[in-house]
């Protein structure tokens, strides 16, 4: 019995690693929309069989990032306006409940980290880049702290979308000074253990 255990965890992880390679290209652009993936190449840069390739695949399917075509190949999407419109009401959503779950609950030592983040993320206002990469480890991190199991597997696997899909936008110029007041609320917010007004201030943040 164990040593089927131990089998599927092996697959699991299999799967895990290529998913994260491939999620890796596509988020910095090098697998760019319209690209076809196959899953005999991948397979075979990879020395791995085809089968952990197509669940990889098949779940980046599901995440929206990639689409199978009728003639069986698959291929990356494209990133749309509504779908960066999509993207950011999603994770305005899913941040501040990481935002009100978490805050409360933060150790002194936890608060000072995300306070450290915030202020990254504050710094990071003008790249468009940044602007997402330290917009997820604020909400990363409290999610990853929120005491909910759920919602933290939520996350971790809508990472890799929201970064592929937001990884072009930035905030309008005519919203930063706007976002300059909000970052400093929401220091305050977390270092004050207030997760009401995190979470407002959260779906602020994302225009929701």
């Amino acid at each position: 019995m164990s040593g089927v255990e131990f089998d599927r965890d092996s697959k699991k992880s299999l799967m895990e690693e290529i998913f994260h390679r491939i999620g890796q290209q596509i988020i910095k652009g090098k697998l760019p929309p319209g690209t076809r993936i196959r899953d005999v190449t991948i397979a075979a840069e990879m020395e791995v069989s085809r089968t952990p390739v197509r669940e990889a695949l098949q779940r980046f399917e599901r995440l929206g990032l990639v689409r199978t075509r009728p003639s069986r190949h698959t291929e990356v999407t494209a990133v749309t306006q509504e779908t960066v419109v999509e993207t950011l009401e999603f994770v305005g959503h899913q941040a501040g409940l990481a935002a009100r779950m978490a805050i409360p609950k933060l150790m002194p030592e936890d608060r000072a980290h995300a306070a450290h983040l915030i202020e990254q993320m504050d710094a990071a206002l003008d790249s468009g880049l940044r602007t997402s990469q330290t917009r997820w480890a604020v909400f990363s991190y409290l999610s990853e702290r929120s005491g909910n199991a759920s919602h933290a597997a939520l996350m971790n696997e809508f990472g890799v979308v929201m970064l592929r899909n937001l990884r072009g936008w930035v905030v309008p110029s005519a919203d930063r000074d706007h976002m300059r007041l909000l970052h400093p609320d929401f220091l305050d917010a977390t270092l004050q253990g207030d997760g009401d007004e995190a979470e407002r201030l959260t779906r602020a943040m994302f225009y929701v």
